[in-house]
């Protein structure tokens, strides 16, 4: 009962913390609630069909069928992350003034509201095949009625740590908002894009390009909380590879350049 509390719980948290910051990011926006709902059902509906399918994705390209639909879900969730942040460069100055007028409703193009939908999706839905294949492993050690206790039990503690892990964002005054979480956005695609990497190089898709550039666990492991979320937040791996750091660091400098260029475009537009 307890393991399968602490691992429900780390993967609720983590992909509660993504939401959060997701709902944040987009503060302000028409109709942001139901896209977010919409994302976490059928992000809960794929991780069931994960459970159905277990055995089949596990065994699927010779065994490594897990490790390849990890590196899908995490690149598509890279770049919609990339996409939510690049519309939000040219239009988060518009959106923080138009939240100043009391009672006023962003009215939002329909490219962010998806974004918002599939961020959210790919994040349960990772989670969450994570939570169906941990417990399928557990499952022949430990009875039914158990495991279901110390699910429910992680599930409840880790959305309400997601709660207030939103409410603390909406602490942030308005002038900062929309920068704070633009850069929590950057650096959680940057972290997927370099665990994306690692599944990869672990199947033979990609070299390694140095299989541990440094060691930080003596410091902070990467399996204890703190780690797993500084792991969600900002990609933080203990034992990085050469092509995680790579990934890394391409993803934030693509994403960064892409930002700025369309908002400086934005800009000019809105001077002429």
């Amino acid at each position: 009962m307890f393991a399968t509390a602490i691992i429900v719980l780390r993967e609720v948290m983590e992909a509660a913390l993504i939401i959060a910051i997701v709902l944040g990011a987009s503060r302000g926006i028409a109709g942001r609630g139901r896209w977010v709902s919409a994302g976490v059902a059928l992000g809960v509906v794929g991780a069931g069909v994960v459970a159905l399918f277990a055995d089949v994705i596990t065994n699927a390209f010779s065994g490594d069928g897990q490790e390849l639909l990890n590196a899908f879900v995490l690149l598509a969730a890279v770049c919609m992350l990339a996409w939510h942040n690049i519309w939000m460069s040219s239009h988060g100055r518009e959106l923080a003034s138009e939240m100043k007028s009391v009672g006023h409703d962003v009215q939002a193009g329909s490219k962010p509201l998806t974004a918002l939908m599939v961020i959210t999706f790919v994040a349960v839905m990772r989670e969450g095949s994570e939570v169906v294949l941990f417990l399928w492993a557990l499952g022949t050690a430990g009875s039914a009625a158990s495991m279901l206790a110390g699910g429910f039990m992680g599930l409840v503690v880790g959305v309400l740590i997601g709660v207030f892990m939103y409410q603390g964002l909406l602490q942030i005054p308005m002038r900062h908002f929309f920068s704070i979480t633009g850069w929590l956005v950057l650096l959680i695609a940057a972290g997927l894009a370099a665990q994306a990497a690692a599944f990869l190089n672990q199947v033979g898709w990609l070299p390694a390009l140095g299989s541990s550039l440094w060691d930080s666990s003596r410091l902070l492991d990467q399996s204890s909380i703190a780690g797993k979320m500084l792991h969600t937040l900002i990609g933080y791996t203990a034992r990085p590879s050469g092509i995680q750091l790579l990934f890394y660091v391409l993803t934030l400098g693509i994403i960064l350049g892409l930002m700025r260029w369309v908002g400086h475009r934005h800009a000019a537009g809105r001077a002429a």
